[in-house]
């Protein structure tokens, strides 16, 4: 399925203008492999429905979701590229990974509630207000305004420096932000599974944590994604899949990290599927469910070829 309110020739004078750019952001990002006609079948339709919303004083809040290692912020890179330096549409983003909880703010839920709540990722693990707050920022931002973006280091596990935080100066016309669990709503207790996997069974098997998570999602999160003018998940085949792009974004990121401190802390690929591990109950309804109600979906096969299946 395509976007079919686009002609070929405007989809093909985009695509002469940009491929340069995108192609250096793959190899800046070790993106290899890339299935042929990727950004002519993917990134151009989908940037060229995003280029016709009408311009508006408010930024579009767009939102990538997907299970882990499925490419929501290499493809929120590409479509950000296009818009920002080819069709004059003033773009940024952020991901949910950029506004996690200190750590010693999670170890102290994990002191009050369960010791699994101090590994960040699950709801309940984010500073929300910080995501927020700067999405408001940046809404009320005028020409010259500088609005620092929220970094966390993963390795480190924990923000860098806020004086290294990149800057943003203007107002955009979108914004994308990129999040595993973008638009998940809570799932209902009333028959709820228990443990799916060894790290429930051995560390969570009364639910305690799972369902602790379960209703932080719930709050502020919702608060979060209402405000989406558009909902994109890529839905990889399984959970499966989920564990092995993970690792393959490990690797990915073990190729661009150049601090010989910061690639020690690198995991391994059991550290990686143990980690995984604590995604798993609510990847299983974002995989399930958030295609019925999202805006684009893309499905990624096992051969990680990607394609259109639902469009607005």
């Amino acid at each position: 399925m395509i976007f079919s309110t686009f002609d070929d020739q405007l989809s093909k004078d985009l695509l002469d203008s940009s491929i340069t750019d995108l192609e250096r952001i793959a190899d800046q990002y070790k993106i290899e492999n890339l299935q042929p006609n990727f950004f002519k079948d993917i990134i151009i339709p989908i940037s060229l429905h995003l280029n016709s919303f009408a311009k508006r004083d408010e930024p579009y809040l767009i939102c990538l979701t997907g299970g882990q290692g499925s490419g929501k912020t290499t493809m929120s890179y590409f479509i950000q590229e296009v818009l920002a330096n080819h069709c004059n549409r003033p773009s940024m983003g952020f991901s949910i990974d950029d506004i996690y909880k200190s750590q010693e703010e999670r170890k102290a839920i994990s002191e009050e509630v369960h010791p699994l709540c101090h590994v960040r990722g699950v709801p309940g693990t984010h500073d929300v207000a910080m995501g927020l707050d700067l999405i408001n920022s940046l809404s009320l931002a005028n020409p010259d305004s500088i609005t620092k973006i929220p970094a966390f280091c993963k390795p480190e596990d924990k923000h860098y420096p806020e004086s290294d935080w990149p800057k943003y100066k203007g107002k955009p016309d979108f914004i994308f932000f990129d999040a595993w669990c973008g638009g998940a709503r809570p799932i209902s207790e009333e028959n709820w599974q228990g443990p799916l996997n060894d790290l429930e069974r051995e560390e969570d098997p009364h639910g305690i944590w799972s369902k602790w998570s379960n209703r932080e999602l719930s709050k502020d999160y919702q608060e979060l994604f209402n405000r989406f003018d558009l909902l994109l998940i890529i839905k990889v085949p399984n959970m499966e899949f989920v564990y092995k792009s993970r690792w393959l974004q490990e690797q990915t990121l073990a190729k661009t990290i150049k601090d010989p401190a910061l690639k020690d802390k690198i995991m391994t690929k059991e550290e990686v599927y143990r980690f995984v591990m604590h995604y798993e109950r609510l990847t299983h309804y974002i995989l399930e469910e958030i295609p019925k109600f999202s805006d684009i979906v893309l499905e990624r096969d096992d051969q990680f070829i990607f394609s259109i299946t639902k469009t607005p």
